[in-house]
C-alpha cells in the first residue's frame, strides 16, 4: 500500500470523526490565538487532517490520490527507500509552512480558523508540475490544460480570491503550499529546474 493511500485513510478517518464531534474538530483546527497564546502548536499539523464537510474532504483527497502517488514515485526514484520518508516529511512540512503566513496575519483574531489539507495537496500538485510541466491536467475529466499553464492560472486565481476574502477558504495556504512544493523539489533535485525550462521552451500547443 502506498504512503499516499495510508495518509488518505488517516485523513478520512480523522475528518469523519470530527464531522460527528464538532468540539474535536475545533480542537484540531488552525486557530492562531490558541497556537500562540496557549502554545497548541500541534494544530499546525492536525488542521491538515480535518475538513469542513464531505465536499471539502473529497476534493482534497481526490486530488491528493492522483498527484500524491506520482510525487511519491518520483521521490522513491530519486532517493530509493529513503524517498518514503522524504515524501512524508514533504507533506507534513507543506501543511505546516502553508499555514504560517495565516498564523501571523491573524494572530490577534480568536475567531479565525483554518482547516484542510489544501496546503499539502497544493505542494503535491506543483511538485508534479515541476517534474512534468507540459503534461495535461484534466479538470472535471474533460478540460485538459498543460500543467505549467494551469499552475499559473491557479496561482492568479488563489491570489485574487485571497485578496478579496469573499469566501471562507484559506487561499493563502494554496499559494504558499505551491511555493513550498516547488522549492522543496528543486532542493531535492536541482537539475529539475533546467529540465523544466527546457521542456517548456520546446513545448508547442498544437504539436
Amino acid at each position: 500500500m502506498s504512503i499516499t493511500l495510508v495518509l488518505i485513510i488517516i485523513t478520512v478517518a480523522i475528518s469523519y470523526y470530527s464531522f460527528q464531534n464538532t468540539s474535536m474538530q475545533y480542537k484540531l483546527m488552525m486557530n492562531p490565538v490558541r497556537i500562540t497564546e496557549d502554545k497548541q502548536w500541534y494544530r499546525l499539523i492536525s488542521s491538515g487532517f480535518v475538513h469542513s464537510n464531505w465536499t471539502h474532504l473529497g476534493f482534497n483527497m481526490f486530488t491528493f490520490f492522483f498527484f500524491g502517488r506520482l510525487v511519491e514515485r518520483i521521490f522513491i526514484a530519486l532517493k530509493g527507500e529513503a524517498g518514503i520518508f522524504y515524501f512524508i516529511g514533504f507533506y507534513i512540512l507543506a501543511i505546516i509552512l502553508s499555514d504560517l503566513p495565516s498564523l501571523f496575519k491573524h494572530r490577534g483574531n480568536p475567531r479565525y480558523n483554518s482547516l484542510g489539507a489544501s496546503g499539502g495537496v497544493s505542494a503535491m500538485v506543483f511538485s508534479s508540475i515541476l517534474f512534468f510541466p507540459t503534461n495535461d491536467i484534466c479538470l472535471y475529466g474533460f478540460i485538459c490544460i498543460p500543467g505549467f499553464i494551469l499552475g499559473v492560472l491557479y496561482l492568479i486565481y488563489s491570489y485574487m480570491k485571497g485578496k478579496n476574502m469573499s469566501d471562507n477558504v484559506n487561499h493563502d495556504a494554496h499559494i504558499y503550499g505551491a511555493i513550498f512544493g516547488l522549492v522543496f523539489s528543486v532542493i531535492m533535485e536541482p537539475g529539475v529546474l533546467q529540465s523544466f525550462v527546457a521542456e517548456i521552451a520546446n513545448w508547442r500547443p498544437f504539436s
